[in-house]
């Protein structure tokens, strides 16, 4: 959206995004008022008591000079998250928005805070229409600066300053782990579950750069590394290898960019499953209009969160596979619906066959493999995979996650995803160790790390 109100610069037509911040919404809504509004709107009693037992038994202790005080039964309170309000600026929508906003205000009991509100416009509009909607609102704040959400309101050139805060609070909560007191064991708690827990939020949605997931790593492993009265902290292992599995002779600790992307591919995997949703239809409406999210590419002109998504994408792809239903949305020759090998691909050459889609391979009277036609168009090891698939009577296609049981996504198994296949994009097609080697080499690791030992001493070992 802020993308969008950034590059509008032309066109008759203006907009704005309002951002409504609530004066002490905390402190206003009474938990007498709101039990009463919900049993006046016909909620059963049994329901209405249920939400009442969850507000009131809040308690809260404040810490005052490093004591805690008693405890705090509050009386009300109604949490109201900041609301963000889209329409085209002109004379019409002010007045109605500011009838609707008062309403609101009379209505709930709750007051809005014009002087910390503020109001971002598209680049074409007119100083003058600017100026009338601000009055007419009481608005005085043009722009969005800060987070909304939690997250930066708009990505500018410099990526980097943009996160800059994620770099800031990492190191924040690493300085505060009293490295001096800590033992190996000790650190590598507050790494997994702090340290590299902050960024996750913001993974979720942008991609974070792989330089300034460097720069966090590079920070962490300095915090990792530390000694009791030494300033020179010397590295005595790889970054790269203490963020490979236990079992793999590694520490376990994420590899940050790695992680990012997989959780970006979540995103995608969720606009996939969900393509009525609001985001999925905002960004299909936007950027693939007649085609599927698994087809959509990279263009010019498009907003960072969209790019971001994208590699997500790339992601998915690696690991995604169609499951067969009526075959109508499956592509025999491009798209993944062989459970097998890295690709799950046909190595068939097309061609001159002109049958494209998986439903062509049905026989359409029994509802099985044309066997006849398969044996005609694909290689041996093609057939003997594909006749293997059981067809869904009924159902439609459907992708799935490849490397789950249940065809589920999950994040765990796209960072494996992404680390395989950064290995294999670095081997170059080198020599590598043995699957027999490799079982060895986990079966130690394995037993060196269920050793009825301290963990200070398994660290040292």
């Amino acid at each position: 959206m802020t993308h969008f109100l950034h590059r509008k610069r032309g066109g008759r037509v203006s907009y704005a995004a309002i951002k409504l911040d609530m004066s002490k919404a905390y402190d206003r809504v009474e938990w007498k008022f709101l039990q009463g509004i919900m049993l006046k709107l016909g909620f059963n009693r049994s329901w209405v008591q249920l939400v009442m037992n969850c507000v009131t038994t809040v308690k809260y202790q404040i810490k005052v000079n490093g004591d805690v005080t008693e405890i705090i039964i509050p009386k009300r309170g109604l949490r109201q998250d900041d609301s963000l309000l889209l329409l085209e600026v002109n004379a019409d929508s002010s007045r109605e928005l500011n009838q609707i906003l008062n309403s609101y205000e009379a209505c709930l009991g709750q007051a809005i805070n014009k002087e910390k509100s503020a109001i971002l416009f598209s680049k074409n509009t007119k100083l003058e229409d600017k100026e009338e909607l601000m009055n007419q609102l009481n608005i005085a704040i043009e722009g969005f600066s800060g987070k909304y959400l939690g997250l930066p309101c708009y990505i500018g050139r410099s990526k980097t300053k943009t996160f800059e805060y994620i770099k800031e609070k990492v190191w924040k909560r690493l300085q505060g782990g009293k490295e001096k007191l800590l033992s190996k064991a000790g650190k590598e708690v507050l790494i997994k579950a702090i340290a590299q827990a902050i960024p996750v939020y913001a993974m979720a949605c942008f991609d974070l750069t792989k330089s300034l997931c460097e720069d966090v790593s590079s920070m962490i492993a300095r915090f990792w590394w530390s000694q009791l009265d030494k300033e020179n902290k010397i590295h005595w292992v790889g970054w790269d290898k203490l963020t490979k599995p236990k079992k793999d002779g590694g520490l376990g600790f994420r590899d940050l960019y790695s992680f990012n992307l997989a959780m970006l591919a979540r995103q995608a995997w969720r606009m996939l499953q969900n393509p009525s949703s609001l985001c999925a239809q905002v960004m299909a409406a936007k950027y693939y209009p007649n085609q599927n999210l698994l087809q959509a590419r990279p263009r010019d002109g498009i907003s960072y969160s969209w790019r971001s998504i994208l590699k997500g994408v790339q992601v998915l792809q690696s690991g995604i596979i169609w499951r067969v239903g009526d075959g109508r949305n499956i592509n025999i020759w491009a798209d993944p619906w062989l459970p097998r090998g890295v690709s799950r691909r046909v190595t068939s050459q097309q061609g001159s066959h002109v049958i494209t889609k998986v439903s062509d391979l049905i026989d359409p009277t029994s509802g099985t493999w044309d066997l006849h036609l398969i044996d005609q168009t694909f290689n041996k090891e093609d057939v003997e995979v594909i006749v293997q698939i059981p067809i869904r009577e009924g159902a439609k296609d459907t992708p799935a996650w490849h490397f789950d049981k249940k065809d589920i996504f999950l994040v765990k198994s796209a960072y494996q995803v992404v680390l395989e296949n950064q290995a294999r994009n670095s081997a170059h097609g080198g020599a590598s160790s043995s699957s027999k080697n490799d079982q060895h080499r986990i079966t130690f690791w394995k037993k060196l790390w269920t050793l009825p030992l301290p963990n200070k001493i398994l660290h040292s070992l």
